[in-house]
């Protein structure tokens, strides 16, 4: 007999398109590249679009910014989100150097979206990311865009310094006090003014920290309306641009992928261009103001009138990171302090830290300062005199450096705490205690800093123990805090002491805001008494009685009574507890149980 196969209908299969996108990009914002991105998104639009395989994802476009960098292309950025969110499956792109023009980032990149899933197409090299020698190629082709960067870079830069040795500054830069008139520089009046301000008060002897300061007391900003800080004016005073000159070629970017600019310090040559435009400040003012800068650098701390200095100013200094140390100032626990702190802590990337810790309070330093010149106060002239400098060179230890050559160490131990904690301050905050119930802190109640004890003087604290007549198990008692064995004055019962402090008050039921409003403080002395103060001047005494509550003798209880001996013992404790007594018996005689 014939064998037949049954064949089961099958439905179709669909192939599923391909999400598609393309990303178009143009360095310079220009009207010709402007034609030139509209020509690539066009392009994109018609050439995905037509195609029956492929679903339009849309195109993106970065316009005027460059491929060397990925940061601030906005749209390359939104086009790997969309990838990585599942938006995208392919991604058309005219050339390698529109996707990118630095290696690292567009092998980074391509390689990202290889692994979640999505291809780069580039068209012009017609190299696919999925084929097998497609980064291969990417790698050779992405160098030589790289380089053609470079290359169109240092043609720009030889450009440049070709009009910078014709005396043709780099475009119109912007700087206060003139404004571009083509090809000129013309002054601007009002901001001249403000110029002329800030080089007439250093020359007054004002510090940069004053002018800052006068400047926002009388509402004068920049150009952009933001206040002026000490940097804008340094720049303002070191700027040979107001003297009418021109000196070209003050910073320059030292790699085309990266975009750093760095000041020129000597790596590359400057020209100075003399009498470019008219003057706002002359140049002998402005020399002299370079060499005052100089001298007040040398100076440091003490040139600067607007700090308060003294004679240590500039004289500490950190043997491990090379800062001097700074004064401080704060106030605490009521006490103003003085401290001293080395530099790197207020400034950064300096090596890894300081490895100094610790501060070095004023009194500390000036004590170390008496010892080292045998002097009972401590004279600021006597130690200038002396003195060169001092080192820290490990906490709360001082090196002098006298002028001599000899070298001695002092400690200076860290006694703020001690200095700061007065008798003054200690009754102050002790009476503050007094007064002030902490009714808002956790565990506090009514009676917290009211129940006083008349033998010390001291603060009744509560505590919660266990208790067997309580039906949760356990009651609060309030007891001195310095200790019966200090001062004798009992403990009182909480529930107890409500109780009382009920029927003193003359209710039925204790009543916390009440007792509050009423009563001031409750006095507890050795007798067992008990005086309540109130507000108004009464005071009420009340003797304490409080036999402690024992459970009934039941029969349970006594047969658990009896078997917890028998439990807490076993035969071998029993006999070295008989040999125990047996000895003390032979050795006390008849007068063991007195003893």
């Amino acid at each position: 007999m014939r064998k037949i196969t049954r064949i089961e209908p099958t439905a179709p299969v669909v192939k599923q398109k391909r999400r598609v996108a393309a990303y178009a990009r143009v360095s310079m914002d220009t009207e010709r590249l402007q034609h030139s991105l509209s020509a690539q998104i066009s392009y994109y639009n018609d050439k995905i679009q037509k195609n029956p395989e492929w679903l339009f994802a849309g195109v993106y476009a970065d316009n005027g910014i460059s491929g060397t960098g990925t940061a601030k292309r906005e749209e390359f950025n939104r086009l790997i989100a969309d990838c990585e969110a599942g938006k995208i499956d392919l991604v058309l792109t005219k050339s390698i150097s529109r996707f990118a023009r630095n290696t690292v980032d567009l092998l980074e990149t391509v390689r990202h979206l290889k692994e979640i899933g999505v291809e780069v197409w580039f068209e012009r090299e017609n190299i696919r990311s999925f084929d097998g020698d497609g980064e291969l190629l990417l790698s050779i082709l992405a160098s030589f865009a790289q380089e053609e960067s470079r290359s169109i870079s240092e043609n720009c830069k030889w450009g440049i310094r070709k009009r910078f040795e014709n005396g043709i500054p780099n475009g119109h830069f912007r700087i206060y006090g003139y404004r571009w008139e083509g090809d000129e520089l013309l002054i601007v009046p009002e901001e001249a003014a403000v110029v002329r301000r800030i080089f007439r008060n250093f020359l007054d002897g004002k510090s940069r920290l004053e002018t800052e300061r006068e400047f926002a007391e009388e509402g004068i900003t920049t150009r952009d309306g933001c206040r002026w800080v000490d940097s804008n004016i340094k720049k303002v005073l070191t700027n040979c641009t107001y003297t009418g000159d021109l000196l070209l070629q003050k910073e320059y970017i030292s790699d085309p992928i990266h975009k750093k600019r760095r000041q020129n310090r000597g790596e590359l040559p400057q020209y100075f261009v003399p009498e470019h435009h008219e003057a706002i400040i002359d140049r002998e003012t402005f020399r002299y103001v370079q060499e005052e800068m100089e001298r007040r650098k040398e100076l440091g701390a003490l040139a600067n009138k607007s700090l308060n200095t003294c004679c240590f100013t500039g004289r500490m200094k950190c043997p491990h990171c090379g800062c001097s140390y700074m004064h401080n100032r704060r106030t605490k626990n009521g006490s103003y302090q003085e401290y001293w702190t080395c530099g790197s802590r207020k400034k950064k990337k300096v090596g890894d830290g300081c490895p100094v810790s610790g501060s070095i309070s004023q009194k500390a330093l000036e004590k170390a300062c008496m010892e080292v010149l045998g002097l009972e106060g401590f004279n600021e002239e006597a130690f200038l005199a002396v003195v060169d400098h001092i080192e820290v060179p490990e906490s709360y230890t001082l090196d002098f450096f006298l002028k001599d050559g000899t070298v001695v160490r002092k400690a200076a131990p860290n006694t703020g705490h001690q200095d700061c904690w007065t008798p003054e301050y200690k009754a102050k905050a002790s009476a503050y205690r007094r007064e002030h119930a902490a009714m808002g802190k956790k565990g506090a109640s009514c009676f917290t800093s009211k129940i006083k004890c008349a033998e010390c003087g001291c603060n009744f604290r509560g505590h919660t123990q266990r208790s067997v007549s309580s039906e949760s198990g356990r009651m609060k008692h309030w007891r001195c805090s310095s200790g019966s064995a200090v001062c004798g004055t009992p403990g009182l019962r909480d529930d107890l002491l409500r109780k009382l402090a009920a029927e003193v008050m003359g209710t039925e039921v204790f009543d916390e805001e009440r007792f509050l409003e009423q009563v001031d403080r409750i006095v507890v002395n050795k007798e067992k008494e008990l005086t309540f103060v109130f507000c108004d001047g009464r005071e009420v005494t009340r003797a304490w009685e409080y036999k402690r509550q024992m459970p009934p003798w039941s029969k349970e209880r006594r047969a658990s009574f009896a078997r917890k001996p028998r439990r807490s013992f076993t035969e071998e404790e029993r006999k070295a507890a008989s040999e125990r007594m047996k000895k003390l018996r032979k050795e006390r005689g008849s007068e063991w149980r007195k003893r």
